[in-house]
């Protein structure tokens, strides 16, 4: 990479998504700014890292500057990886989707019910290179009932053993210190300043 990276833009329009992105990279020199106009990319991907460049490309031809996006879901073992890449279209809104795991694993014991969150960023140029790629997973298990107030997706039923809480039930703070996102994030950060 030639030029220093102090501006990206964030292809998402995830409210959530953004706020989280701004909180991790807060106390960084890294600028970030929205995606203007309609940006709607179609995530035909067949797995988080074609999602994330389809994703970040978009967004890098519209605004001209090098993109980060990511692309991330739930992974469930004994569901064959589901719903993963289909983690956000999986029903139509996050109470159905969680209802809709819910149902499906139903019949499941505990044990069986081992779950990851997976998140994929990439950062695109405005010509297409992929300029860096990260990976961040947070393991998990899904319980039967939702719990907790925070979050959003499906972190009410994604219980830590470790920290004997559901993802909603965490602080953004908490959450930021171990979540699939913050810790691709954090690799991606890692590879800004030793480019920068």
């Amino acid at each position: 990479m030639s030029s220093v990276i102090t501006k990206l833009v964030l292809a998402t329009n995830n409210k959530n998504k953004v706020k989280e992105i701004e909180n991790i990279l807060q106390g960084t020199n890294i600028e970030i700014v929205e995606v203007e106009g309609d940006f709607n990319p179609h995530e035909t991907g067949k797995n988080f890292q074609e999602n994330a460049y389809i994703k970040a490309y978009e967004a890098a031809k519209i605004m001209n500057i090098p993109a980060i996006a990511d692309d991330s879901g739930l992974v469930i073992d004994v569901l064959g990886g589901l719903p993963g890449v289909h983690s956000a279209r999986f029903a139509e809104n996050d109470e159905k989707r969680i209802e809709k795991v819910l149902n499906t694993l139903q019949y499941e014991k505990y044990e069986n019910r081992a779950a990851k969150f997976v998140c994929v960023m990439v950062i695109v140029s405005p010509e297409g290179e992929t300029l860096h790629s990260c990976t961040g997973t947070c393991e998990g298990y899904i319980i039967d009932k939702p719990v907790g107030e925070h979050g959003f997706g499906y972190d009410p039923i994604f219980y830590i053993p470790e920290l004997n809480a559901t993802m909603a039930q965490l602080s953004m703070e908490e959450k930021n210190k171990i979540s699939h996102r913050a810790k691709a994030l954090r690799c991606m950060l890692d590879w800004l300043k030793s480019a920068n």
